[in-house]
């Protein structure tokens, strides 16, 4: 059996722009993403904390260290600049991989900068 299990949790992401006008997706720092173990078009859940809003979009790269968290397209209609976003990706794993699972969690401060990450089960 495969079970479709969490992989990374990228929390209190910080909302620094929404560009409706785009064609989807959420924009996340380069330096974010390899460390939440993301890669650029891969489908993450987005949980606004703000208005409870949950979507489902695709990752793309953006600039490093710059701490952009930015709601494109029509996500932008479910975040305004300021909201804190839970950000996950889950992968599909077998029952023996799961057995070695790891989840990597990622906490970023208010300006979007990596503050803890740690593993867990």
């Amino acid at each position: 059996m495969m079970r479709i299990m969490l992989k990374s949790k990228l929390y209190y992401a910080t909302v620094t722009e929404a560009k409706l006008y785009y064609k989807g997706s959420i924009t996340i720092d380069e330096a974010i993403i390899k460390e939440a173990d993301l890669l650029e078009g891969e489908k993450v859940e987005v949980l606004n904390l703000n208005n409870g809003s949950r979507f489902e979009t695709y990752v793309i790269k953006g600039s490093k260290n710059r701490g952009v968290i930015c709601l494109n397209g029509p996500a932008a209609r479910l975040g305004f600049k300021g909201d804190k976003l839970i950000i996950l990706s889950y992968g599909i794993y077998s029952e023996e991989e799961i057995k070695n699972l790891k989840t990597k969690f990622v906490e970023l401060d208010e300006k979007n900068r990596i503050k803890n990450t740690y593993l867990a089960r």
